[in-house]
């Protein structure tokens, strides 16, 4: 299966990302374990966490294989290889790179780029970018999605990123985006595999808009 076909299955399976900032590859089986129970199929390990790498290998070995893991906050064209090597097919950025876009693509990986604007949003496109993550989404409220969707192309995904919690998903997904990336509401460093598991449940309820 094509990386892409296998991103497309891990959408529709559930359009949350989930963003393990600060993992320590020794967390990493465990709590990648829980978040693959609550229904998440996409896992991120920013690159400014401890030992990435080593933690996206550990989860690529531990999952099954319709696990989508790669890195996030991507800055250069030789972290997308590196990412690569480790195991991960999805590289997701702060920012509008298109450098490091098209090597991502290149690689056979599904990309991710940050955009705060319009401008940003159909440049990152232009690249190959195959969604757009909305960041800082704190910035980015649901009245500015509503005015970017109006523009960008309908089938774009744009992926709402920062301040993202359960109970304001709803006015997100009314505003037009297509999933999430969730981060310090669902993991922080030093949290239990127990109190992740109830995080991502509570965000897998809120997508589902059950109370």
């Amino acid at each position: 299966m094509s990386n892409e076909a296998l991103f497309e299955n891990a959408f529709q399976a559930l359009p949350l990302v989930a963003i393990l900032r600060g993992l320590r590859p020794e967390e990493a089986v465990d709590i990648g374990a829980v978040l693959y129970e609550a229904g998440f199929r996409m896992i991120e390990v920013p690159m400014n966490s401890p030992q990435p790498l080593e933690s996206i290998k550990r989860l690529a070995a531990s999952l099954p294989p319709d696990a989508v893991l790669g890195a996030g906050t991507v800055l250069s064209t030789e972290v997308v290889h590196a990412v690569r090597d480790a195991g991960g097919r999805l590289i997701v950025m702060p920012h509008a790179d298109t450098e490091v876009i098209r090597a991502a693509k290149a690689a056979g990986m599904y990309c991710v780029p940050g955009a705060a604007t319009p401008t940003e949003a159909f440049a990152a496109v232009k690249a190959g970018a195959d969604a757009v993550k909305l960041f800082p989404a704190e910035l980015v409220t649901p009245p500015l999605v509503r005015a970017m969707r109006a523009v960008l192309p309908p089938e774009l995904r744009l992926l709402p990123v920062g301040g993202i919690t359960p109970t304001n998903m709803g006015e997100y997904r009314a505003a037009g985006v297509a999933g999430f990336g969730l981060g310090s509401a669902l993991y922080k460093p030093g949290m239990s595999a127990a109190a992740v598991a109830d995080n991502a449940r509570a965000f897998v309820r809120g997508w589902r808009g059950e109370s």
